[in-house]
């Protein structure tokens, strides 16, 4: 049996889930929704058109708190939102900004940081990259060797960032950055906010291959960064670190994107003639399964924060289930479509075409380049074999 893809969470809050959905379709421009469901290439603009629309409503920082100018909404209202956007067509918002480094700003930065940096984050208007991995330094992100040596009233900024995502694109990047080797290695890294703009700051795109720079390499050469970017205080970092994967995991299980890709997923099977294969439709009926007790689970880690509780013990298998799932629906997709999954040209898509073969829908669709792309979820944010030893030894004991 198909479970439906709206699930119970919603009869908490209808009014609040009406608004939303009335908001969202009223703000969200058509051009972008298209390409959000037809999975065409997003630009810059389109991403950073939706996201200064949220900041102009105050809904970029949909998971802040009111003090800090966000909406203050529950755990429940928080994944309401996100729910109507995704269904919506309304792109991914660009998590490192609003999502990540800004509950560290909240959390650790000084009042000064706070006034600085929050209102840019909050509108949409300033971009933000993510400097943590490293060339042998992903997974056992304590080991980095990127380092900052402090000079009078600045840092001086040397090593190599990598799998920098829409790097290409960054103004500002918050990096973990080594500050003392003295100890173990946790305890010598320092979390600093760079302006990319700085020179000796060189960005390389990587082409992966689906074809696009998604992630960057990100070099610093006598970096100099103000002593006054320094997030909390000097070696400890890691702290900080571990406060801001909570969210990054959390984001990363991307369950209501999961619930909309779903029926994109039942959409394809039935214009290829799938839909009606009973062990088809199994898998199809045990993803939907997995993704409601993803969603159950996720409310679960948003409820923990909300309550002051360390949600980090669990948010390492939001992460592993929401990265196996991603997987498995663009393989699904892609075995739905068969032959009609490899033909893709980027200039047809952005022309709007997706092929006239009679009945077949998605033959210029990229689902082969989706399903290659994807192989990497279990890879980034930590490995899942890693997440899966760290689940072991802090929920297990």
């Amino acid at each position: 049996m198909i479970i439906p893809a709206r699930t119970a969470p919603k009869r908490f809050c209808r009014s609040q889930d009406s608004e939303i959905r009335a908001w969202v379709k009223a703000n969200l421009p058509a051009d972008i929704s298209q390409k959000v469901h037809s999975a065409m290439r997003l630009t810059r603009d389109d991403m950073q058109r939706w996201a200064k629309i949220l900041g102009k409503k105050g809904w970029l920082g949909w998971g802040w708190p009111e003090q800090f100018g966000g909406p203050g909404w529950t755990a429940v209202q928080k994944h309401l939102f996100e729910e109507e956007c995704a269904l919506a067509g309304a792109p991914r918002v660009v998590p490192f900004g609003p999502v990540m480094v800004a509950p560290v700003i909240m959390a650790f930065g000084n009042a000064e940081q706070q006034k600085r940096f929050l209102p840019g984050i909050a509108s949409g208007e300033v971009w933000w990259s993510q400097g943590y991995s490293e060339p042998g330094s992903g997974s056992d992100l304590a080991s980095l060797k990127t380092r900052a040596e402090r000079v009078g009233d600045k840092y001086i900024v040397n090593g190599q960032k990598t799998w920098t995502t829409l790097g290409q694109y960054g103004e500002w990047i918050f990096c973990l950055v080594r500050t003392s080797n003295e100890g173990k290695p946790q305890t010598g890294i320092s979390f600093l906010l760079i302006d990319m703009k700085s020179p000796g700051i060189t960005v390389r795109p990587i082409k992966l291959l689906d074809g696009e720079c998604e992630v960057n390499e990100v070099w610093f050469d006598n970096v100099e960064v103000p002593a006054e970017n320094l997030i909390g205080e000097e070696n400890k970092g890691w702290n900080y670190a571990k406060h801001l994967l909570a969210h990054e995991r959390t984001n990363i299980a991307d369950v209501n994107r999961a619930k909309r890709e779903l029926e994109r997923l039942k959409r394809i099977a039935k214009a290829e003639g799938v839909y009606d294969d009973m062990r088809f439709r199994d898998e199809i009926s045990k993803l939907e399964v997995d993704i409601v007790a993803l969603e159950m689970l996720v409310l679960r880690v948003l409820s923990a924060e909300k309550s002051g509780k360390n949600s980090l013990d669990i948010a390492g298998l939001l992460k592993i289930r929401g990265s196996e799932i991603q997987q498995r629906y663009s393989e699904l997709m892609m075995l739905a479509a068969g032959p009609y999954s490899l033909p893709f040209i980027h200039e047809a898509m952005d022309a709007g075409w997706q092929g006239d073969f009679p009945g077949h829908e998605v033959s210029n669709a990229p689902l082969a380049a989706n399903y290659f792309n994807m192989r990497k979820t279990t890879i980034y944010g930590g490995s899942n074999e890693v997440q899966r030893n760290i689940v072991a030894q802090t929920v297990l004991g």
